[in-house]
């Protein structure tokens, strides 16, 4: 088992319970700062979706490959906005109901069980893409955290039951990495499934969280992101 693999998917795991410690506490934060962090991720997703996952997954597996890249993609939108249409991230400032706070946790912990898939697949091919992977979705992490604990709480459950929402989310996140080492189907086709939900997270998540506000800070902060990636992935050597 890769032990590398399982220590960035626990750090990457830890940043939902962080956003959710950050909801539960009441602590202040900049509803603007969060917005450039969601664009700057947004960023660095998409270009790790599309200038490496994709293209490894498919110089690996073919056109097989893009079929699972789409069969991704489309899992994400049926488990985040058609069984659970009202999920977005960033806080949650509408009073909701519980059926549509456990729809979301169920939709992100499949979500976040394929970040645990991405970190590793990626660390199965280099140690190079293995870290961009890792930052990638380090920085979404955060508010995803946010979100599902505000989506708890805006349901009437308790500061606990959104601790315990976050604590799901990671501990998914840890199967994920840890069944792509056991199960041959995971480990031979987890980096196209990853290609297509991180794709989903970074283009259709993301991006619509943003684009409609004011301002230039967010777009700048998200070709920031999409630059990031090229300048840390020719570091690396990926």
């Amino acid at each position: 088992m890769n032990g590398t693999a399982l220590l960035y998917t626990a750090i990457a795991a830890s940043a939902n319970i962080v956003g959710a410690v950050a909801v539960v506490a009441r602590s202040r934060w900049s509803v603007r700062a969060l917005d450039n962090m969601i664009a700057l991720s947004a960023g660095f997703m998409v270009s790790v979706a599309l200038l490496d996952l994709a293209p490894d997954a498919i110089k690996l597996h073919g056109e097989s490959a893009a079929v699972v890249i789409l069969i991704g993609y489309l899992l994400v939108h049926l488990t985040q906005h058609t069984l659970a249409p009202h999920f977005h991230f960033g806080e949650e400032v509408h009073q909701v109901t519980k059926l549509v706070s456990f729809s979301a946790l169920a939709g992100l912990m499949l979500h976040t069980f394929v970040d645990g898939v991405a970190i590793a697949s990626g660390f199965g091919v280099s140690h190079a893409l293995g870290l961009l992977v890792f930052v990638a979705i380090l920085l979404h992490k955060l508010p995803e955290g946010l979100a599902i604990s505000s989506l708890f709480l805006a349901s009437g459950e308790s500061r606990r039951a959104a601790l315990v929402a976050s604590g799901a989310l990671a501990v998914s996140s840890m199967l994920g990495a840890v069944l792509t080492q056991q199960l041959p189907i995971l480990e031979q086709y987890g980096l196209p499934l990853a290609a297509g939900v991180t794709l989903y997270v970074g283009a259709s998540n993301l991006v619509p969280e943003f684009q409609g506000k004011k301002g230039w800070s967010l777009p700048l902060s998200f070709f920031l992101g999409c630059a990031l990636y090229y300048t840390a992935r020719r570091l690396v050597g990926a």
